[in-house]
């Protein structure tokens, strides 16, 4: 008898043999769960981001408990957003010795010291006007800009900072940020750049959980368009060029095509940011009852790891890590 046919299905037969062959999979070590942590003086402020399920704004105490609870379950490194108390033009509070990013991290690290704690380095929850860099006559201004991220970058890395990952997209800062640890003995910290960055609608929900909300226009002459791809590979390169570590895309699940394209040309370690947006989708239609939450979640991720993605920012972290079980 001649068979003329592939029988693929030989092996699906069983979930061993599909465990077998998996040709992706996802683990602890592959996810970075994002927290927001607020300046404040009540200790015990926990408030529910309404546009993000699941997902709060956090005192030091209260990211404390939730770090503690993650950590039990397997977590290995975060993303620290950070929320002043008082807001400037200048962002006065991103580069502060006390402020509460550089508060939180030599929190973490001295309950934590072998957690990754990177931060993120932008200016938009610092300034009153909500961009990501200084304003002159209505316009975002590079250059000067470039230097307060450095000096951002500079003082997480001396609270204790194992990544710094600038997010704005202004043109050379990662040069910028790696001259200045350089110069100040931080030569071995890495930079994971938010290399390839859209100007996204996607990103509608963190607006409400950083309240960064641009005051006037939009992001869009520094943000990239999502109509663009190779212009993502030229960011990306001119950002492995400058120094970066890791380099990012953001958002994830739009982009994975984006995503593929960037592992398959560079070497360098690639992040995928599975935003605020794509996580709020899936949360709606499971308190709807129209999809499997867990099922959802998993299948995003398994598809931005075999999208060429080596570690996942994703809000689900804390609950894909108790879906493992500490694994």
């Amino acid at each position: 008898m001649v068979f003329d046919f592939h029988r693929g299905r030989r092996l699906r037969r069983t979930s061993v043999i599909r465990d077998l062959v998996r040709e992706t999979t996802l683990s602890s070590a592959d996810l970075m769960m994002p927290y927001f942590v607020i300046e404040t003086d009540d200790q015990d402020y926990k408030k529910p981001i309404s546009s993000m399920p699941g997902q709060f704004q956090l005192s030091l105490k209260q990211l404390e408990l939730h770090v503690a609870e993650a950590v039990a379950n397997g977590l290995k490194s975060l993303m620290i957003f950070g929320l002043p108390a008082e807001k400037d033009p200048v962002g006065l509070q991103a580069y502060a010795e006390e402020g509460i990013v550089q508060q939180a991290v030599r929190r973490i690290k001295k309950l934590w010291p072998d957690l990754v704690v990177a931060t993120d380095v932008c200016l938009c929850e610092y300034t009153s006007h909500g961009h990501c860099g200084l304003i002159k006559d209505g316009r975002i201004l590079n250059d000067p800009t470039i230097e307060l991220l450095a000096q951002t970058a500079l003082s997480h890395a001396k609270a204790g900072a194992d990544i710094v990952a600038p997010s704005d997209m202004m043109d050379g800062r990662v040069a910028a940020i790696r001259e200045r640890l350089d110069e100040s003995g931080f030569e071995e910290l890495p930079i994971m750049s938010y290399a390839v960055k859209y100007a996204s609608a996607y990103y509608g929900p963190f607006r409400e959980a950083a309240e960064s909300a641009p005051q006037f226009g939009d992001r869009k002459t520094y943000q990239m368009d999502p109509a663009n791809a190779r212009e993502g590979l030229r960011e990306a390169a001119a950002d492995v060029l400058e120094g970066a570590d890791i380099i990012m895309v953001k958002p994830a699940g739009p982009y994975q095509d984006v995503i593929r394209m960037v592992r398959d040309s560079f070497d360098t370690p690639v992040a995928a940011y599975q935003v605020s947006g794509e996580y709020s989708m899936i949360k709606a239609a499971a308190i709807n009852g129209w999809i499997d939450e867990k099922a959802v979640v998993l299948e995003s991720l398994l598809g931005l790891k075999r999208s060429g993605a080596d570690l996942i920012m994703t809000y689900f972290t804390e609950d894909v890590l108790k879906y493992m079980g500490n694994k």
